[in-house]
């Protein structure tokens, strides 16, 4: 027999947090689903359009090209960074300890306490014609690569992932640090004992061992790769031209430059749908590979 007693104290517990959940999430949510079928400045009178903003956002190139964007960096927030930290952490278990592994350890950890804001700005300068990344190329003889990096079209957006690579590796080496710290060291000394080397370590051992941090891991980082601000904002705000434009700074400046609340509303939609058809997925994926 169900106890309603407890029943109603833990709804007592849970409704704060929902008030605020329902405040500050659902009702935005939803005035933002209900702008998005509008014409409007954010002042004066807005027109019914229907759906006339989200063939816009489907059709526009400059707003299709920044979803494009957002799902190339994909690849520089998530696939990048999880596979350094996947091949650190395997290093790393195998020196066990030493300064080497204390001092990459607290490399690879160091992006994680920098403010995203933060290294942004210092990637700017490294990035700059006279900054650190030049500067290395000239030395060792490669003065033809040297250039602007974040103003060339060429260039800027695989300059903005590597400021998002670095970033994201310090949270997916801690978490899979984390993860390994779990397995048992006889499985290794066993595996060892049958002949196996390090590769096949890493195959049947670590991988399995570490699948659940990997799928959190690549999950958090896809939604920073389709829902990143900051970085491109603070680097390139969007340029040169719309060529590093993502839906984050987009949303931004149609709401907020040109005044076209209505359509900006209909790119966060198409945001939020984008990052749900992406991580749903991946977190089904994910639960069924659980044993």
């Amino acid at each position: 027999m169900r106890d309603t007693g407890r029943d109603r104290a833990g709804l007592l517990w849970v409704l704060p947090a929902l008030g605020f959940y329902a405040c500050f999430v659902l009702y935005p949510l939803t005035q933002t689903a209900r702008y998005s079928l509008y014409d409007w400045n954010g002042i004066g009178e807005a027109t019914w359009v229907g759906l006339r903003n989200y063939l816009t956002v489907l059709t526009d190139p400059t707003l299709r090209d920044s979803v494009v964007h957002a799902l190339v960096l994909i690849l520089f927030f998530t696939v990048i960074p999880v596979s350094i930290s996947l091949l650190a952490v395997a290093t790393m278990g195998r020196l066990r300890t030493g300064a080497f592994v204390s001092a990459a350890r607290t490399v690879l950890f160091l992006p994680q306490i920098i403010p995203l804001v933060g290294a942004a700005i210092i990637w700017t300068w490294m990035y700059s014609d006279q900054g650190a990344v030049n500067q290395v190329l000239r030395a060792v003889g490669l003065s033809a690569l040297a250039r602007p990096w974040l103003a060339d079209f060429g260039t800027a957006l695989a300059a903005v992932g590597l400021i998002g690579s670095w970033v994201s590796t310090g949270f997916c080496f801690v978490l899979l640090m984390v993860g390994a710290g779990k397995i048992d060291p006889a499985l290794y000394e066993a595996a060892r004992l049958d002949g196996a080397n390090a590769a096949q370590e890493f195959r049947h051992i670590t991988l399995p061992a570490l699948r659940n941090e990997i799928g959190v891991a690549a999950t958090i980082t896809t939604i920073a790769a389709l829902s990143s601000f900051d970085i491109v904002y603070v680097s390139t705000g969007g340029g040169p031209g719309f060529s590093t434009m993502v839906p984050g700074v987009q949303i931004i400046r149609l709401a907020f430059t040109t005044g076209e609340v209505g359509l900006s509303s209909a790119l966060a939609i198409v945001l939020l749908a984008l990052v749900l058809a992406v991580v749903l997925p991946m977190q089904v994926s994910n639960r069924k590979a659980r044993p």
